[in-house]
């Protein structure tokens, strides 16, 4: 084993295409990898993708089970096993002990909390008002520790999201660990930033980077950024209001940056920099407006699937670009592989192919992705938006597709077949199925034999989630 130290930062919601576009230079010598794909287009089934190496149907979180179950071994397992100290900062309510996150970790840290607790009255603050709130407050005292209740609360509601989505305060926190910790044992350090996600409220320095000609910030923060009012048909948006939310989102993307570059610079200064092979990547895409669709369901076009990889230190040191294809389930292995560690029992349970400069594993020929449920159900979203038009109706259906470099195939529950040549229509505008039937054929019969390789999780029905998780995650657009 080597004494690596591994960083795995998750930029939430992070589209490919738009962070080329975005300004990002923090880390612009080392090596990205331009064809990288989420294997889910949410948080929660490509979250645990990342850590497992494996996809939904094996790992067995989706929207139909809201959990990673404690079967597949983790990344943060395995580095535990072999010595590492291992540490998560989560900004994003899915990604934490709740879900199944936190196995492996020493430390999980979660940033809506001041005080680390099970317990939040986070939801009242937001939600009551006068004294129905002081009503609500003192009836929840009583759960847990009070203190604890009351200061979580007020930090959620009125002094969090005074700067940001969570990317300032995990900084400051990452720098006092850093500070602090014991310097003996190599490091994981997990990091999900949440700013790129709706709502967008970047700082307004870096807006008037990004917004059109003539559009102030004021005007750009009253775009309305209801998607599922959007996709019910509920609210119309005009090209000019999402080419407003394109440059919020980009200036988001570029604020990152700036806190990417900063958490760097506390690495160099605390003098692990050199010795860190430090990734950098996103969960899924977005939709602004694409495919007339907003946020980051309901399909599987590379808006949410494609996105950024970016890795520095050891092999990877060098900067260059690959144009290799890479899927996120290939990080596991593949960074076992920067650190050293054979750990065969994790890696047989694997379905990524480490993409290590040294490692003798061939090219994946394609890359896989499920959306094993709508998320949110048709039902939520009725509940949200009032009647649903009979055309909403057709997302209720899960997806399964694959992708080569020339073409990608889609395959709908409901019947549903498309074909892309993304090769020459990366947009995914040109719906080419039964032009080619050889292709399509040819790609049906790979997904299917790829399903057919491996035994399936048997995972299904609801997962319990406490009030206020429940409603935390409401807060940031998940209907449940």
């Amino acid at each position: 084993m080597t004494d690596k130290n591994i960083v795995l930062i998750v930029m939430d919601t992070a589209r490919a295409d738009v962070l080329s576009e975005s300004g990002i230079g923090s880390l612009a010598e080392e090596r990205r990898y331009l064809n990288t794909f989420a294997a889910s287009p949410w948080s929660l089934p490509s979250h645990a993708s990342l850590f497992t190496g494996t996809h939904s149907s094996k790992h067995g979180a989706h929207a139909g089970h809201k959990k990673l179950s404690t079967e597949p071994t983790t990344l943060a397992e395995v580095l535990a096993d072999e010595g590492y100290e291992t540490v998560a900062v989560s900004n994003n309510t899915w990604i934490s002990e709740e879900f199944g996150f936190a196995r492996g970790f020493e430390t999980f840290h979660k940033t809506w909390q001041y005080v680390q607790s099970d317990t939040d009255l986070g939801e009242i603050a937001r939600t009551k008002e006068g004294t129905e709130k002081l009503r609500a407050v003192a009836s929840k005292l009583t759960e847990g520790n009070p203190l604890t209740n009351v200061a979580n609360a007020i930090y959620g509601r009125f002094l969090r999201r005074q700067q940001d989505d969570g990317a300032r305060a995990t900084n400051e926190w990452i720098g006092e660990w850093l500070d602090s910790r014991d310097g003996s044992r190599p490091f994981f350090l997990f990091v999900n930033y949440l700013e790129p996600h709706l709502e967008y409220r970047p700082p307004e320095e870096f807006a008037e980077r990004f917004l059109p000609a003539g559009v102030s910030y004021d005007e750009a923060m009253d775009v309305p950024q209801n998607a599922w009012a959007y996709i019910a048909g509920k609210t119309e948006m005009t090209d000019r209001e999402f080419k407003i939310l394109r440059g919020l989102y980009r200036a988001e993307l570029a604020y990152l940056d700036h806190r990417i570059g900063e958490l760097k610079a506390s690495l160099e200064a605390a003098g692990e920099w050199e010795d860190t092979i430090f990734v950098v990547t996103g969960d899924h895409g977005e939709n602004i407006g694409d495919h007339g669709l907003m946020d980051h369901q309901y399909c599987l076009y590379d808006t949410l699937l494609h996105v950024p990889l970016i890795v520095h230190g050891g092999a990877f040191t060098g900067g260059g670009q690959s144009n290799r294809l890479v899927q996120l389930t290939d990080l596991a292995p593949t960074l076992l592989d920067a650190a050293g560690i054979d750990a065969p029992e994790a890696r047989e349970g694997f379905q990524g192919v480490s993409f290590h400069p040294d490692a003798d594993t061939d090219p994946r020929e394609y890359a896989i992705a499920e959306y094993m449920a709508p998320q949110p159900s048709m039902e939520a979203l009725e509940k949200r938006v009032g009647d649903l038009p009979e055309e909403v109706s057709e997302y209720d259906r899960s997806l399964r597709a694959i992708r080569t470099t020339e073409y990608k195939f889609i395959r709908g529950s409901d019947g549903s077949r498309e074909l892309y040549h993304v090769a020459t229509d990366p947009g995914e505008r040109t719906d080419v199925v039964g032009e080619n039937p050889e292709i399509e054929n040819d790609l049906e019969t790979e997904l299917d034999d790829w399903l057919d390789s491996f035994e399936h999780a048997d995972a299904s029905g609801s997962v319990s989630m406490s009030r206020s998780t429940k409603d935390r995650l409401e807060d940031l657009g998940y209907l449940q």
